[in-house]
């Protein structure tokens, strides 16, 4: 007799637990129904998944309840019979066996979900850390440090994924520096390769030629033949020789780069025609002198070309704002391009937009 009040406890504690399984069990049913009405034939799996969990919950009511059953007669009766509902345990028991192999199927169906679903997140981590990873690689964050020069640099992406625009920096040789931007016409993944592969060529070709025209002759000829006739290409090639005092440019039908010289501003105006565009193209270089302090001022259309209504920003306006203050530091001059660009246009800047600066020290 003293332990029936026990009994009695679990029996009731048994009962509570068979409704919370039955209400999870009809939950589960209403849930199987509202996904196989609402996916159709696209939700078969997620269809199956609810029915099977619908099947395990009933199955753990019912067993809840036959214990339940039976210690709520052992706690009231001394007689044996009270057994009887207990050995009822073996109904659920009987059911579990049954359903074991579909129990082991939501296993290995829930595996192989979290498995494409953390795939899924893979690939759409991928997804936007490529274009970013791309980007770096065209126009970098960081310039590696170049004695005797100072860089600055912007770059503010469009409304495209991919960029097409880049730029450039690094010796060529003994007191020679290369400054290179260009721009990929177009947007997407196509005009972004495309940069790609003209970036690191011009290295090489500038590695090969002091001349920059000539480097730029030799890319167009190879993109000519290699590249996709729709990717024209602008480009502007600066080389700073300090031994000689010199500066020498060769542009491809980029937009007027400005270069900060002797207390006025100079347009350095392009050479010949965009790559792509004249497979038998000629390209001129033109040299002027370099004296400490100049600052040379490049960028892709995307800062010229910056909307307000139907008025441009332009490249005279470009010249107008380093003029009013050249002694700031090229990072600075970079920076207010980027800032006049924005207060200018009426919405948004939708292109691609790179501002590469270097002053010789």
């Amino acid at each position: 007799m003293d332990a029936q009040p026990w009994l009695a406890a679990a029996a009731i504690l048994c009962l509570v637990a068979a409704f919370l399984w039955a209400r999870a069990s009809a939950r589960m049913a209403r849930a199987a129904r509202h996904i196989e009405v609402e996916t159709a034939d696209a939700g078969e799996d997620a269809t199956e998944l609810a029915r099977i969990a619908h099947d395990k919950d009933l199955h753990s009511a019912l067993l809840y309840l036959v214990v339940g059953a039976g210690l709520g007669f052992a706690s009231v009766s001394r007689s044996p019979w009270f057994e009887i509902p207990l050995l009822l345990v073996g109904v659920p028991v009987a059911l579990t066996l049954r359903i074991a192999p579909r129990i082991f199927d939501e296993a290995r169906h829930s595996e192989n979900r979290s498995i494409l679903e953390r795939r899924a997140e893979e690939v759409l981590a991928q997804q936007d850390l490529a274009p970013r990873r791309w980007t770096e690689r065209l126009a970098p964050e960081e310039l590696p440090p170049i004695d005797g020069f100072e860089l600055g640099r912007v770059y503010e992406p469009g409304s495209g994924l991919m960029a097409g625009d880049f730029y450039d920096v690094y010796p060529t040789g003994p007191g020679r520096l290369a400054c290179v931007i260009g721009d990929v016409a177009g947007h997407g993944v196509e005009p972004s390769i495309t940069a790609f592969q003209v970036k690191y060529l011009l290295r090489n070709f500038l590695l090969q030629y002091r001349d920059p025209a000539q480097a730029l002759e030799e890319l167009n000829k190879v993109l000519s033949v290699t590249g996709r006739p729709e990717d024209l290409v602008s480009c502007c090639v600066v080389v700073f020789d300090t031994a000689a005092g010199t500066l020498r440019h060769a542009s491809a039908g980029h937009p007027a780069a400005w270069l900060w010289h002797d207390g006025g501003m100079r347009a350095l105006r392009a050479t010949g025609p965009l790559l792509t565009l004249d497979p038998r193209g000629t390209y001129l270089s033109r040299e002027l002198p370099l004296l400490p302090g100049d600052l040379l001022i490049l960028y892709t259309d995307g800062l010229a070309e910056a909307r307000s209504g139907g008025q441009l920003f332009g490249e005279e306006r470009v010249a107008q704002i380093v003029r009013r203050d050249p002694g700031q530091d090229a990072d600075t001059v970079a920076k207010s391009l980027l800032a006049a660009a924005r207060d200018f246009a009426s919405g948004r800047l939708t292109d691609d937009l790179a501002v590469l600066v270097v002053r010789r020290n």
